[in-house]
């Protein structure tokens, strides 16, 4: 039997932007027809990393997309193509997303055949000011630019792929050479940009330690790998005096081992002094392969309420895109219609909209319950991420329900009379008086 007991005059604090996504789900090149469901499910923000496909479409958002010549002139706006990335990112302010920008290149897949724009910039500091250019133009209106406000600026993703230089599908440099990189470059940034957030670096995460850090015997050295950059650029940005305003990390483990690597992550750098920097993951997405069903809805819609109970500031999942990927979770290539899991996200932003998480208890392994208080009044959502059917008891504090949805075999977040049996890779979604 899963018990869970909601107090709903006991407050926690804010319920925190877990529900973040990466890219969204442009088709055919700037058409924002599908963004309406980002606003319709409260997503607050969209990492823009792999944007666009490969090598970034040749349009969007990598650095190399913005500024063609890299041995032109970084002050010339004649010398930047902000034409298609100007599109999408004032697509997703008006659908009232807020960019989460990654300054730097996507992921090269197919390195075997050929490596194109991965190498570490051939001069540290003009790579810099060319990033400076790009926030100007989105933050301060720079070269017939915008003010909006995108407040995350991402220095690169993944420096930490492989060890072997020429296997590295996103650094092809030695570890050692990335941190002086991001010692540039967040550096100048910051001093360019002390109000807003300048960090990094999309770290392939910690999947060579359990839940709370200590390491897998049967870990493989491509993942120990991860551990050891990440430990010297801790290292090496503490002796060089290099701001961190965010740490990004990301994880494709199951919900526990997620939420043990957020601890972990939280706990290195606080020893590190760093106990005012952010912690992200800001790419996620637990069985991704079982897109399109219930089980991948369950297992969404978990990690979402886990990451409130643990030391995380955001997160994103990775990814929003409408495309044949496995890892586009979230819509049907096909019919352009939400998959179960996007659903999750709409019961999540549920609890975002009323944006006070108040307290909750739940006694079954792999059950998360999260709820929330507001203006709009109470809401509670469930996620059953086993294969087992099992009695629920529940306990609203004398609050009775209005409102029951389902996402399970037989539901796609549709009205149902509150279940007595919570179903296996079933979420529930309760608003109360």
């Amino acid at each position: 039997m899963a018990k869970i007991t909601v107090d709903f005059t006991k407050q926690k604090g804010k319920i925190k932007p877990v529900n973040g996504v990466g890219q969204p789900p442009i088709l055919y090149g700037v058409d924002d027809d599908m963004f309406h469901y980002l606003t319709e499910a409260r997503i607050p923000v969209s990492r823009l990393h792999d944007t666009g496909g490969f090598l970034g479409g040749n349009r969007f958002v990598d650095v190399p997309n913005l500024f063609r010549d890299f041995d032109a002139d970084p002050d010339d706006p004649a010398a930047y193509d902000f034409a298609f990335t100007d599109v999408l990112i004032t697509s997703l302010i008006k659908h009232g997303v807020e960019p989460f920008f990654r300054l730097g290149v996507s992921i090269e897949n197919d390195i075997a055949i050929r490596t194109y724009r991965i190498y570490p910039p051939k001069d540290f500091h003009k790579w810099a000011v060319i990033c400076e250019h790009i926030i100007r133009h989105y933050t301060e209106g720079w070269a017939d630019g915008f003010h909006y406000d995108i407040r995350y600026w991402e220095i690169w993703n993944e420096p930490d792929n492989w060890e072997e230089i020429e296997l590295n599908q996103e650094w092809h440099g030695t570890k050692e050479l990335f941190y002086e990189f991001y010692g540039v470059a967040s550096t100048y940034l910051k001093e360019k940009f002390p109000h807003l957030m300048i960090g990094g670096y999309g770290s392939c995460g910690f999947c060579s330690l359990d839940g709370e850090g200590s390491k897998l015997a049967n870990s493989s050295p491509r993942f120990a790998y991860f551990v050891e950059f990440f430990d010297g650029f801790i290292d090496y940005i503490k002796a060089h005096n290099c701001p961190l305003d965010f740490f990004s990390w990301h994880s494709y483990t199951t919900p526990a081992r997620t939420l043990g690597h957020a601890r972990y992550a939280r706990r290195r750098l606080d020893e590190a002094g760093y106990t005012h920097t952010e912690s992200t993951c800001n790419e996620w997405n637990y069985r991704a392969d079982l897109r399109g069903t219930v089980q991948h809805a369950a297992f969404t819609t978990g990690m979402l309420l886990g990451f409130q109970d643990v030391p995380l500031d955001s997160a994103m999942f990775y990814d929003a895109r409408c495309g044949v990927s496995t890892y586009s979770g979230m819509f049907n290539p096909l019919t352009l219609k939400p998959f179960p899991a996007y659903y999750g996200f709409v019961a999540f932003g549920e609890l975002y909209a009323r944006g006070t998480q108040v307290e909750s208890t739940c006694d079954t392994e792999n059950v998360y319950a999260v709820a929330a208080t507001g203006e709009a009044g109470n809401c509670l959502v469930i996620a059953n991420i086993t294969d087992k059917d099992t009695p629920l008891n529940l306990s609203l504090g004398g609050k009775e329900v209005k409102a029951c949805k389902c996402i399970d075999e037989t539901h796609t977040y549709t009205d149902c009379a509150l279940p007595e049996t919570l179903g296996a890779y079933t979420v529930l979604y309760i608003e109360t008086n």
